[in-house]
């Protein structure tokens, strides 16, 4: 929040003080830089330790294949793991079927292009399941920044516009600016399961949209 008061000569003193209240926007489409994509491995069996074993030797299976494509040990992590018991129903009866292990990890990734690889990759050495693929942009911070900049010149812009239409005399520095936060949208695909040996389609990275606003007051002064 930003203050600033008013020139003690202005003559907006009294009935003369005046205000415009405006609102400014900014948005900013960057490119991605970087990636992250979540894998993971669903096993079922009516015996808990044999759903887990399996599990576990898929798990491992996956993590090598991935390790073989380049990817370091630290951008591959454990994102959820659950132990779940998987019921039927029959006419109203509550059926035990057997549990339902799964192991989700999450893919950190610098090279937007292998991201279709490490899917494809992922799913032909025990993957059934892929969510969250986001696209980001490490410097977020900064692009933001930038968005902020264009949100105080729009809020400027359209104070000048009022002034110009009511014909009144516009202090062009604001007395109060008020950030009224920011927003980051990713580009996103949709979680969804996956067959063995079906290869993924192709990941389009598009643009992300930072986005930043505020609330901005003007004084002015009718002209005489």
């Amino acid at each position: 929040m930003y203050y600033n008061q008013p020139p003690p000569h202005n003559g907006l003193q009294g009935q003369d003080s005046y205000l415009i209240k405006v609102t400014g926007d900014g948005e900013l489409a960057v490119q991605p830089d970087s990636a992250s994509v979540n894998l993971g491995i669903i096993t079922e069996n009516k015996e808990l330790l044999a759903a887990q074993q399996r599990n576990s030797q898929e798990s491992k299976k996956v993590i090598h294949s991935l390790l073989s494509l380049g990817i370091p040990q630290n951008h591959i992590q454990t994102f959820d793991y659950r132990i779940e018991s998987d019921y039927d129903y029959e006419q109203g009866k509550q059926i035990f079927r057997g549990y339902k292990i799964t192991h989700i990890l999450q893919i950190q990734l610098e090279d937007l292009s292998l991201i279709g690889k490490v899917v494809d990759t992922g799913v032909q050495n025990g993957v059934n399941y892929v969510s969250n693929v986001q696209f980001k942009a490490k410097n977020k911070d900064s692009y933001y920044q930038k968005a902020l900049t264009l949100a105080i010149n729009n809020a400027i812009e359209k104070a000048k516009t009022i002034a110009g239409t009511l014909n009144v005399t516009l202090f062009p520095i604001p007395s109060l600016v008020i950030e009224g936060g920011g927003v980051v949208q990713p580009f996103y695909h949709q979680p969804e399961t996956l067959v063995k040996g079906i290869s993924s389609t192709q990941f389009e990275p598009g643009q992300i949209l930072v986005k930043a606003n505020i609330t901005a007051e003007f004084h002015y002064k009718p002209k005489y």
